[in-house]
């Protein structure tokens, strides 16, 4: 089976084609902070992020040709996990989604993409995948309720995996698995459900590469009031321009870690900052799992960076073991949806409102 994968990411778009559960071509790349500025809204990025799909696939000589395809799921409503197929109601919320982010993007290309050759497009463990525990759900206003918005499919993926290298199965453990990406979400994981994790993309939990995070109530509301800012800067400043690229006008991590290990600040000091609020969100996913914690998986990109893992070494290792599952198992786990659903092993999930 020709599986051909897509995952959009806020900073990137990456790309497989799998023959059943081997990966035998891989591309994409980071997209600068200074291209994606040109966009007001992340569905003006659909031409964009296409058109750049289709040129790696043409220039590696790989014809619309495959038998399935698959994305990285959307910010539809909360749904449990599972693979889906794409249908007309999951476009057309993806396309009015009240959140925005890229991953929105790709059930909407994969569809175009499969249409062209003939086959079945699908997404399968969306970020909306919600196994929150009740007490997890209610604020200080009864108006908002948190939202379960993080990495699941990246998150489950390396959390099997770490599993069943331990010969033990993901719904028999306690884990605290922290994706450190363009957004991050730390999860509290009892039992093969995340019963806890910050709202990863619209301000919650660490400021991130470009998300603002947790912010002073107070403070923020009087800048929503100030008359200085529009509703949509508004959120670009949660989502999108907050963070590190706030603060240092850039989204490279492995820039910014680079000057942060030669003493050079501000660099040091932003860096540093961010990755404390990692630290301090660990620590609350410890306490949401009473301290009955197997391990802590650090993943995601960041985690490939040699300075922001010691730091965060230094902050947290005293608390269970920490494994680090550096990068993303999105596009294996995605692949190994789909061939499940194409050979009929997994049940095929239908969206509706």
């Amino acid at each position: 089976m020709k599986i051909f994968v897509i995952n959009p990411g806020s900073t990137s778009t990456k790309i497989s084609l799998f023959h059943d559960e081997k990966p035998v071509w891989t591309a994409g790349a980071h997209h600068p902070a200074q291209d994606l500025a040109h966009f007001h809204h992340v569905n003006e990025q659909y031409a964009y992020r296409r058109d750049f799909i289709l040129r790696l696939l043409s220039e590696a000589g790989i014809p619309l040709d495959f038998d399935a395809v698959i994305a990285r799921g959307g910010l539809l409503r909360p749904t449990p996990g599972g693979v889906y197929a794409i249908n007309e109601q999951m476009k057309h919320d993806l396309i009015h989604a009240r959140m925005e982010h890229a991953c929105n993007l790709g059930a909407l290309i994969a569809d175009e993409l499969a249409r062209q050759c003939g086959c079945p497009a699908y997404i399968a463990d969306p970020e909306v995948v919600d196994e929150l525990q009740p007490a997890a759900r209610l604020t200080g206003i009864p108006e908002i309720e948190r939202i379960s918005i993080f990495h699941a499919l990246n998150s489950k993926a390396v959390s099997r995996k770490y599993a069943a290298s331990i010969g033990r199965h993901y719904e028999d453990l306690n884990l605290i698995v922290a994706h450190l990406g363009g957004g991050i979400s730390v999860g509290a994981h009892r039992h093969g459900r995340v019963i806890d994790v910050n709202n990863a993309l619209n301000g919650e939990g660490p400021f991130s590469p470009e998300r603002a995070g947790t912010l002073p109530a107070d403070q923020f509301a009087e800048l929503c009031f100030s008359g200085k800012y529009t509703l949509r800067q508004v959120k670009k400043m949660l989502n999108g321009k907050g963070g590190l690229t706030a603060h240092l006008g850039m989204n490279d991590v492995v820039t910014i870690a680079s000057k942060a290990r030669d003493g050079e600040e501000p660099y040091k000091g932003v860096l540093d900052a961010m990755l404390y609020t990692v630290a301090k969100q660990i620590g609350a996913m410890y306490v949401a799992l009473r301290g009955q914690v197997d391990a802590i998986i650090l993943t995601g990109g960041i985690a490939h960076s040699d300075y922001c893992v010691g730091v965060l070494r230094e902050q947290i290792d005293y608390l269970a073991p920490i494994v680090m599952m550096p990068g993303e198992d999105e596009m294996g786990s995605l692949a190994f949806n789909a061939l499940g659903a194409l050979r009929g092993e997994l049940p095929l999930q239908v969206y509706a409102p």
